[in-house]
This record gives C-alpha cells, structure tokens and sequence, in this order.
C-alpha cells in the first residue's frame, strides 16, 4: 500500500532536522550530513547534528541532549540511522537502548554499509520505523548529494561554476577576466569552495593567473584539495599552488604524455600525481574522478576553464551548474565562452536539467541547473 502522507507535526519536525544537518556543511566529508530531533508527548526534548568526522553521530547527539527521559519518545532523523561500526558506534545501537518507540526517516543511505540495515535492526527489536516520500524526502536527499554519489559510483560530485557576460564570455580577447562577477557573488563562490572536498582547475587558468584556490570567507573548517589538470605536467615549482602545498594538498592529474622528470619534480615538492588513462580527455576526465573518489574526494567543485569544462562535459560528469551572469558585453570572436570542446550538432542532444533556480546577488543573477539528482 502507498505510504500515507506525512502529518503537519512530523512534517514540522523533519524539516527541523533537516535545518539542523545543513549546519555542518563543509565539516563532515566524508560522513554525510545528519540531523536530529527527539520528540516526546508533543515536545521536543532533544536535537543535535553530526558536526565532523569522529564526533558522535545526529542521533546520539539528540540522545545525549535530551531534557528527560527519552524513552517512548519519536526520532526525527534527516538519514536513516547507521548500524556499523566506524569511528563511533551504530546509532541503532544507542536508539535502542534509549527506548525510542518511532523513528521517523526523511532519506534512506545508499552506502554499503547502511542500505536498510539499521532499519531491519530496528524493526526486529520493535521500534515503528515511517520513512516518508515526501518534498522534505527530497531536500533530505539533495543535502546529502555528494555522499549519495559517491557511495553509488565511487566517484565525486561535480559542481561546475563560472562566471560569465550577458554575451556568455568568460574572458576578453586578451584572457582578462577580472573582475567578471561582483563582489558579492565571488564570496559566495568562495562558500562553495569551503563546502567543497577539492577544486579544479585546467593547467591554462592555472598558468595565467596562478590562483591559491582557497576558501577565502570566515569560518572555514578545511581548506578544499586544490587539482589541477595538466596534461604534460607543466605546473610551475614556483606556482602559488605548490608553493602552498604544505598547508593545502594539491593533486596533479597528468596523462602518460607527461614527461618522467616533470612529475617527479612535482612529487619532490609535495604535490600528489595522478596519471588519468583515457583515448581523450573527456575519457581522461573520468578516469580522474575515479582516483578523486578512491582518496575520499566527495564533491568537487570545477572552475574552468571552458577547456576542461568542455571535457567534464562530453564525459556526462557534470552533476550541477552553478553559472553567475553580470550585466556587461565584450564581444569578440576570439574572447573565451563557457564550455569548448567538440559540442552537440542538434539542440535535441543538449544537456537539459531537471530543476532549474534563479538567485539575484547584487547586480548579478545566479543560475543553477541540476542535471543529475542521486
């Protein structure tokens, strides 16, 4: 039988939990981000968030919160709840013990690991277990989308953002990009960074402008992995990037074209090589994300340029676009657009996302499409 809509009271409480798991954002890779509410006769005696790796998970942070005896009470949870050991122990465990008659469920977790476990568990000690399919199932799920992704395919998330004119020019004629976007829009960009496992970049961009690709806004747990893709290996010793290597890694993704001394030049300064196999670069591309997601990158935020999106692009791994459009024309045929490559012959074979949102910042309009939903 189809499940029965959520009432207006667990409605209430989920999105509470929801609210409480995106507090974390940027602090919990690779753990997904959870939230939590413990309610009991129609009060709510305990909430609380997975905050990091290694910390107590949403569930027993509730637990722990709690104002009076839990037992009896309802769980609101944004995930469903783990039943394997890791750095802490399952929250089935800790639910069970704390005598929780209900635990209502906002999304399921399709790691291995999880995948109906805990639920199973649960159940057979008797605890009433309601997952619902609702909207707040959805945004329970697209809060979590990197972690969704990866446990699924082993692979990260990819957030492709630029920053481009009325005419769709991401640079002039000269290569002269800044400032496209304004001020208010390149500090949400450097949000996004924050939230990010790793940034990349095209070996071109980081040539012409030798970026840090650090998350330059208050309160950043981590800085993002910096990853440059350089076909031949070309990034400078004395790029900001290597430079900076101590502090924040940086990985190289380089083709078997690349020359032996180049790469160990690399390697001696800090900088970790990944050689990406592939026909082409799109091929390549994917071969890279493997490695990315095997060293526990979960979501990866591409900067450009249009080369390497145009190659992201053919791949079919762009997961979300994130594009700034400012109030300026440049003009000229030779100024850069947003994404090059081979492109599509018809307007039939274009990529099309099935949600689109449009945010004005400042005199800027931030468009995102999503593509792919996991």
């Amino acid at each position: 039988m189809p499940e029965t809509t959520a009432t207006e009271r667990d409605a209430r409480h989920l999105q509470r939990a929801i609210e409480l798991a995106a507090q974390a954002r940027g602090r919990t890779s690779p753990n997904p981000l959870v939230g939590a509410v413990l309610v009991k006769d129609g009060r709510v005696i305990g909430e609380g968030f997975h905050e990091a790796p290694g910390l107590p998970h949403a569930e027993r942070v509730a637990i722990s919160a709690c104002e009076e005896e839990p037992a009896g009470a309802t769980l609101y949870v944004s995930l469903e709840p783990c039943a394997h050991h890791g750095n802490t122990p399952p929250c089935t465990d800790a639910i069970i013990e704390a005598g929780i008659a209900r635990v209502v469920i906002a999304s399921d977790d399709p790691s291995d690991k999880a995948s109906g476990r805990g639920l199973g568990i649960l159940r057979d000690e008797g605890v009433a277990i309601e997952v619902r399919d609702c909207g707040l199932a959805e945004a329970a799920r697209l809060l979590n989308q990197p972690f969704r992704k990866h446990a699924r395919t082993g692979r990260p998330l990819v957030i492709f953002k630029s920053a481009m004119t009325l005419d769709g020019k991401v640079a002039t004629r000269t290569g002269d990009s800044r400032w496209i976007s304004g001020e208010g829009s390149r500090a949400r960009a450097h949000r996004w960074r924050a939230e990010s496992d790793a940034v990349a970049v095209g070996i071109g961009t980081a040539l012409m402008d030798d970026p840090q690709l650090t998350a330059r806004v208050e309160g950043v747990a981590r800085q993002p992995r910096r990853v440059v893709f350089d076909s031949e290996a070309r990034l400078p010793i004395d790029s900001q990037l290597v430079r900076g290597v101590a502090e924040v890694p940086v990985t190289v993704v380089c083709s078997r074209a690349a020359s032996r001394t180049a790469v160990q030049a690399l390697e001696a300064a800090g900088v970790d090589v990944v050689v990406a196999t592939g026909e082409n670069e799109a091929a390549r591309a994917a071969s890279a994300l493997y490695e990315l997601g095997a060293a526990d990158v979960q979501s990866l935020l591409l900067e450009g340029g249009p080369h390497l999106a145009g190659a992201f692009l053919e791949a079919g791994e762009i997961d979300e676009v994130r594009i700034f459009v400012a109030p300026l024309l440049v003009g000229g045929r030779e100024a850069k657009t947003t994404i090059e490559g081979l492109g599509i012959g018809h307007i039939a074979a274009a990529a099309r996302p099935f949600a689109v949102e449009v945010d004005r910042i400042e005199d800027d309009v931030l468009v995102t499409a999503r593509l792919k939903e996991w």
